[in-house]
């Protein structure tokens, strides 16, 4: 049974203003009942305020994918410092940057936001500027050659996004996006489609 849209809407809010209270109590270091207290009612004044628009999300979290998607995370995060820290450590080398148009596969504001986040949170890429009408990202990329060429630069992306998909997407998101959940699947359609 869903809720109607305005409750929904006003369970959402209350959420967040909770939420704000607990980084307004983490921001100044007490848990205090006065400090949580103050926390809420400016959480409240910022959730009237300055109101989010809604996003709209139909899929649900799938576990194992989202596992994967933040091993790999972790993994790209550790690679990338790696690569960023012996680039500033020699000097010798003149690093070629380049910007990147992406046009991803999923056109929601959700999975472009995600993207957008978890490609600028790995070091040495940047989104300079993200199309939502086009669903298009432009990313700095710090060394397209360690990248591994403009084009691996723009597959890594794309195969971010579809893990972020895999992870969190609906079945009718994937397919749209051309995409199915697991290798599995990948495998027993290709089989299908071979004669």
């Amino acid at each position: 049974m869903s809720l109607h849209p305005r409750r929904r809407a006003l369970r959402v809010r209350g959420w967040t203003a909770v939420w704000l209270a607990v980084a307004w109590a983490l921001l100044w270091g007490n848990f205090a009942i006065g400090t949580l207290l103050v926390g809420l009612v400016v959480g409240l004044a910022v959730v009237a305020v300055l109101p989010m628009p809604a996003i709209d999300f139909h899929g649900r979290v799938h576990v194992g994918p989202l596992l994967y998607l933040v091993a790999r995370f972790v993994a790209d995060l550790t690679v990338a410092s790696i690569q960023v820290a012996w680039q500033a450590l020699n000097p010798r080398r003149t690093p070629r940057s380049a910007v990147l148009a992406v046009p991803l596969r999923s056109h929601s504001d959700l999975y472009l936001t995600l993207t957008a986040v978890l490609t600028s949170l790995v070091p040495g890429s940047v989104i300079v500027e993200a199309h939502r009408v086009s669903g298009t990202l432009y990313v700095h990329v710090l060394d397209v050659a360690t990248s591994g060429g403009v084009e691996e630069a723009r597959s890594h992306v794309l195969d971010l996004e579809a893990r972020i998909l895999r992870a969190l997407g609906s079945d009718e998101e994937l397919a749209e996006a051309g995409l199915v959940r697991s290798r599995r699947e990948a495998r027993r359609s290709e089989r299908e489609v071979a004669p």
